[in-house]
């Protein structure tokens, strides 16, 4: 599926990964979308989580409440996207443990912890296959800015 996400929404991305990580740790977004227009972007979330240098934990009462909200509003997660220190690529971490295990996820990853310019360059883009593997994918075939 192809994604349509607001410039503005991916410098709110930006903006949180700056205050949160500070250029000294990682952080996460969620990016949603409702399940009467999966194709379209509406809103980003930050999960509530512990970072460090290299990696972070979400807070399992934050998330365990999240999924409710969730199904309340009628949303889904599509992607989620991190920063990492250096180069922007997935880790065995980060193929380990998706927020999403359904074949066709998203996961972006943002380098120098998000300090360079808000967009995609030297961004990395990952999706889950159906054999539970990830794959890199072009992130013009997945992300179209509006």
């Amino acid at each position: 599926m192809v994604y349509q996400i607001a410039h503005a929404l991916v410098e709110e991305t930006f903006r949180h990964f700056r205050q949160c990580g500070r250029g000294e740790e990682e952080c996460q977004m969620l990016w949603l979308s409702p399940w009467s227009r999966p194709e379209t972007i509406t809103q980003v979330v930050h999960p509530k989580h512990v970072a460090h240098f290299g990696g972070f934990v979400v807070e399992e009462s934050w998330l365990n409440a999240f999924w409710c909200e969730l199904a309340d509003a009628d949303l889904g997660i599509r992607l989620q996207a991190h920063t990492h220190p250096r180069h922007a690529f997935h880790s065995a971490t980060d193929d380990s443990f998706p927020i999403i295990h359904t074949p066709g996820f998203l996961s972006l990853v943002i380098p120098d912890f998000a300090l360079g310019p808000v967009g995609f360059k030297e961004a990395y883009l990952t999706e889950l296959q159906t054999d539970g593997r990830w794959r890199e994918v072009a992130i013009e075939d997945r992300l179209v800015l509006t």
